[in-house]
């Protein structure tokens, strides 16, 4: 086995996560002004700048998906039990006794078993529950005249369901960041999605497909 610097975070890809990133701290932000929950901007300017953030983040979640799709990086969310139990252990108690990771990453498969439910759930769950919530609170009204399936859930419930989509989306940020420093260096992923470069172990039969 080598350690070897290698390229594993695109342009793109590093582009998207810190884009993602800020987005949606900043339609938090705006988003529980606009909530009532304390004053920043102005209710005003809160709500404009929460349409605004909301119309980059879905040419985003656009981008992103294309860029999946063509650069087959869904790839790496799907799921497998394989080493699965022993990543829990892992951040359960051996990561804080200074144990190797169990999974290594590698230019092919950069999620680790859990990471790969997590974001699939992210991205198949989480986000959709709040950016359909959104769009059906921002064209409350106005798409079917408060008919049809909008109609039938009721604002109350559409404001409720986004507000806790957001909750658990900050619940995940706040999750996320922890989990950065948990690598070689409590700052290396981070530099890592800086730079795309990453220090890893690697041997040749772990240079194969993503499994």
């Amino acid at each position: 086995m080598s350690t070897e610097k290698a390229y594993i975070y695109k342009r793109f890809e590093r582009f998207w996560h810190w884009a993602q990133a800020f987005l949606i701290v900043f339609l938090a932000v705006t988003g529980f002004e606009v909530h009532g929950s304390y004053r920043l901007f102005g209710f005003e300017k809160a709500v404009f700048f929460h349409l605004t953030a909301s119309y980059l983040l879905l040419g985003l979640i656009v981008f992103a998906i294309f860029w999946h799709f063509t650069t087959e990086g869904w790839r790496h969310y799907i799921p497998t039990t394989r080493n699965l139990l022993a990543q829990v252990r892992f951040y359960f108690s051996g990561m804080f006794r200074g144990e190797e990771h169990p999974v290594k990453k590698t230019e092919l498969s950069k999620l680790n078993p859990i990471q790969r439910l997590v974001y699939l759930g992210l991205k198949l769950i989480l986000i959709p529950l709040v950016v359909i919530s959104g769009l059906f609170y921002m064209f409350y009204g106005t798409l079917d005249g408060n008919a049809g399936i909008i109609g039938a859930i009721g604002l109350e419930t559409i404001a409720t369901l986004h507000t806790f989509g957001a909750f658990l989306m900050l619940s995940f940020l706040v999750v996320h960041i922890y989990m950065t420093t948990t690598g070689t260096t409590p700052v290396s992923n981070i530099r890592a999605m800086i730079t795309g470069y990453e220090e890893i172990d690697e041997t040749k039969e772990e240079r194969g497909s993503i499994k």
